[in-house]
């Protein structure tokens, strides 16, 4: 699954607490195995085909179901406990193998444990069954179980269309089930559906036959043995497309009038396919894998990997003309290799419980950057790959943080357990560990470990054996260091030359943002330091350690980046490096400027080190070193809101430092400039008009008001810069006018889009107007909660204020596996003390047992902002004034 890391909104889908039985492991203990990990159920029974038909009422947002359940009894028992939640079981039967009846079971339903047990009058020895049962469920308006999302067709006309979510507990509401990863099992799927409807699922479509009164019976394929969240149905007026990529039939379905614009994903997704089976050694299993693409928006994740048919939102694989841009382009591109890596990681080899999300989601984030290095080297994935580490990071360094591998206990700890240190910090952590072990031994471990493990279940030591074996070095003890426990290793370092040579004497600490006082932890540290000229050397640092680089000049630690660490140098050596910076790496420039801001933020060295680095760097540096620097100057710019004087000096800093390479690029894309470059000026023209200088916000304006007579008044590739610039600095008429712009908006994608923009004004009275537009019908269901986190990301007490005050009404509309982290993170940008108590208040009031921790997070980064503004925001007021700002 792809969360939407860039928003910094974590993922995915809940469910209700389920404690832990008292024998269960956690994965993270020593010698743990597949068959010792966590289970809610009992594995005295256990199912191996699941025969399932369902015929969904999308007007009445219900579904019938029937399931014949292929069972093993391992231990004689009177009782079978499956899970099941949001379903009235009608009848149920067990019978043999052979056909004899068992009797009818008693049913009980624990709706709070998600479980159905049936109990028999007589034991049930060991041996194989069937177990069948008729039930019914609802079909759900947000993305878990089977839902519906509806839209607008092409000729106006009300259009609803139905998918299934089920990562990572909500096969459940679908069907009773044993909805763990361990319990792997074939699945034939039927569905009655209507005449003239397509309908999609992991498998080709086997057969259609009339079913009477307009409706059809697909039946699909069988598929291999997976995991019951990697089941998939869809059923809408699709159109699909299809090529023959390595000898398996890829596909995508739009809506229908859409397909055109799926041309891209079709293209690259068939590219990937060959590539991935080369890597991973395993050929692709499935006859065809479909990506099929889906209107709304969560506020979650972007797509889901179910095998065969992958799940995606429109604005993850869809190419919109109306808003093409290569950041959309390498948004889709890493989208699309992240759900295909998980074909493998994931699908092919699961992990054995949620402890070990992470090698599904870092192993398919690390996989969607050695793609795009693999196809797009353009994109500067080395760079991208920073940006990822610096998301972990920044979650990371908090006392909220979490280790990789984290003990799960229910549902919602499953759920929670999607965010930035399982995809980010686990990329981050595989990057160090192949560099460490060498491209080419990763390789051969990751291949072995899929030949030994495909179409079975794993625990995280499993691939390290298989990494030890391929390497040749002790993999298992550094990953067990950055996975089993949290937080980020700081070296510290010092330098000094002599005889044309420079010593570093190097020490161990951890970096944190709100512990000052912390004990620091201890890690096995693979550091590389490097020289200017590329001169070079490498250590596993534990506690105190020393390297020597040969020359003089200035010497980068964590050269290339690939370390999960961050530097804290000696005040000389660091002035050295700043003067020196248009001299450094692009990937270290950009590893040097976080770190600097990090440290900077916390106190471990002067908010000038920061801002030295910014205005050092040449006017050509690499985009996404630019980028950042403007990022960081907005950064601080959050923290100047209401400080007249602060807000005006940075104002002038940013103007003097990126309005050059503004005018540089100009606000219309030359033919063949480098692609990152387009994706600086969208950010530019943002950053600059977010900081309200003149010259860009009068430009974004002028465009905004041609465009309603010249569509060529804006390129595509800036539209949601432009637009968003005009959105956040709107007056009541320009507001209006961004309103009926979303209201005639024809693309589903583009709607939403424009809808978001509307939460983003600053003025009070706007962000009011656009708050109350999100709880009518206006826009979509899926849309509302989109804009009050819009208006969230300017004014974060008021977005949170109003959900309070209207909480029910705001919940029905956003996915109901987030609410325990939705109105969290909300207030996260707060930097009112008042705000403490008040997410307090609402997680006492609405949060289970066992689900603060985004409430803990956002306390974290409120108390944070609030000491930054205290203590450091003064050391860059002093620097804007020594430097004539």
């Amino acid at each position: 699954m792809k969360i939407n890391v860039r928003c910094a909104v974590l993922a995915l889908l809940a469910g209700a607490a389920m404690p832990l039985p008292a024998f269960a492991q956690s994965s993270t203990s020593k010698g743990a195995t597949a068959e010792t990990v966590t289970t809610q159920l009992p594995r005295s029974v256990r199912p191996s085909h699941y025969d399932v038909t369902v015929t969904p009422d999308a007007k009445a947002l219900t579904f019938a179901g029937k399931a014949a359940i292929t069972v093993d009894v391992l231990e004689e028992t009177r009782t079978i406990t499956l899970q099941a939640a949001d379903l009235a079981i009608a009848k149920a039967a067990l019978a043999t193998a052979a056909g004899k009846r068992m009797g009818a079971p008693t049913v009980a339903i624990d709706k709070d444990a998600q479980t159905a047990t049936f109990t028999f009058a007589k034991a049930v020895v060991p041996g194989n069954y069937v177990l069948s049962i008729d039930y019914t469920g609802k079909i759900n308006t947000q993305a878990y179980g089977l839902f519906a999302l509806d839209y607008k067709a092409a000729d106006g006309s009300a259009k609803r269309a139905l998918f299934t979510q089920f990562e990572n507990s909500d096969a459940r509401r679908f069907m009773p089930s044993w909805d763990e990863p361990f319990y792997k099992a074939t699945f034939s799927l039927k569905a009655v559906v209507p005449e003239g409807e397509m309908a999609v699922a992991n498998l080709p479509v086997e057969s259609r036959k009339s079913a009477g009164e307009g409706r059809t019976l697909v039946t699909f394929g069988t598929s291999p043995k997976m995991s019951t969240y990697l089941l998939f149905l869809g059923l809408g007026d699709f159109e699909r497309k299809t090529v023959q990529a390595a000898g398996t039939e890829v596909g995508v379905l739009t809506k229908r009038g859409d397909l055109a614009q799926a041309d891209y994903a079709l293209e690259q997704s068939a590219a990937l396919l060959p590539w991935m089976n080369e890597y991973f050694g395993e050929k692709y299993p499935l006859p065809k894998l479909d990506h099929i693409a889906a209107p709304g928006r969560s506020q979650f994740f972007s797509a889901m990997e179910n095998w065969g048919g992958i799940f995606y939102f429109e604005n993850a694989m869809l190419l919109d003309p109306k808003i093409a841009s290569n950041s959309l382009r390498e948004r889709i591109f890493t989208v699309i290799a992240h759900e295909m890596a998980h074909q493998w990681f994931g699908d092919l080899v699961t992990m054995s419980w949620w402890d070990d999300l992470w090698l599904n989601e870092g192993f398919a984030s690390w996989m969607e950057s050695r793609a795009t290095a693999q196809f797009h080297p353009e994109w500067n994935p080395e760079l991208t790959g920073v940006g990822s580490r610096e998301l972990a990071m920044a979650q990371d360094g908090y006392v909220t943080t979490h280790p990789i591998i984290t003990p799960i206990k229910t549902v919602e700890e499953a759920s929670q357990a999607f965010d930035s240190i399982t995809y980010s910090k686990g990329e981050a952590v595989i990057r160090m560990l192949e560099a460490y072990a060498g491209s080419d031994q990763w390789r051969t471990g990751v291949q072995a470990y899929m030949k030994r493990y495909k179409n079975s279940n794993t625990v995280t030591d499993d691939l390290w054996a298989e990494m030890e074996k391929a390497s040749g070095k002790p993999i298992a003890q550094i990953a067990h260091d950055f996975t089993l426990q949290p937080g980020i290793p700081l070296v510290k370092v010092s330098a000094s030359c002599a005889a044309g040579q420079t010593s570093l004497t190097l020490e161990q600490g951890e970096f944190t943002r709100d512990r000052a006082d912390k004990q620091p932890l201890n890690w096995r540290v693979p550091v590389r330091a490097a020289g200017l000229d590329g001169a070079s050397a490498e250590t596993l640092l534990q506690g105190k350690g020393a390297l020597t680089v040969a020359g003089c000049g200035p010497v980068v630690v964590n050269a290339g980046q690939s370390g999960y660490y961050r530097v804290l140098y000696d005040a000389k050596t660091f002035a050295g490096l700043a003067k020196s910076i248009a001299k450094v790496k692009p990937v270290d420039q950009l590893g040097i400027l976080n770190d600097a801001a990090a440290l900077g933020y916390a106190g471990n060295q002067p908010m000038a080190n920061m801002l030295d680095v910014v205005k050092g760097l040449p006017a050509d540096a690499s985009p996404q070193v630019m980028e950042r620097a403007a990022n960081v100057i907005a950064g601080l710019a959050g923290y100047a809101r209401g400080n007249d004087k602060r807000e005006a000096a940075l104002s002038r800093f940013a103007s003097a430092r990126l309005l050059p390479v503004m005018k540089r690029l100009g606000w219309t894309p030359r033919p063949n400039e480098p692609v990152t470059e387009g994706d600086l000026r969208a950010a530019l023209i943002e950053t600059l008009g977010d900081l309200g200088e003149p010259s860009v916000l009068a430009e974004a304006r002028r465009r905004f008001v041609a465009s309603k007579t010249d569509e060529s008044a804006i390129d595509p590739s800036l539209r949601v810069a432009i637009l968003s610039v005009v959105a956040k600095n709107a007056d009541a008429k320009t507001w209006d006018a961004l309103h009926e712009l979303a209201k005639a908006e024809t693309s589903a994608q583009v709607k939403t889009t424009l809808y978001s923009q509307l939460g983003m004004a600053r003025d009070p009275a706007l962000a009011d107007k656009a708050l109350a537009l999100s709880l009518t019908d206006e826009p979509s269901v899926t849309t509302s909660p989109v804009i009050i986190t819009s208006v969230a990301s300017g004014n974060p007490d008021k977005a949170f204020d109003f959900v309070s005050a209207n909480y029910d009404a705001v919940m029905a509309r956003v996915d109901s596996s987030g609410a325990t982290r939705y109105v969290a993170k909300l207030a996260q940008g707060s930097a009112d003390p008042a705000m403490v108590e008040k997410l307090n208040g609402y997680a006492k009031a609405h949060l289970p047992a066992g689900a603060r921790r985004p409430v803990d997070e956002a306390v974290a980064k409120i108390q944070d902002r609030i000491k930054v503004q205290k203590t450091r925001m003064g050391e860059v007021d002093a620097w804007l004034a020594k430097a004539g700002y």
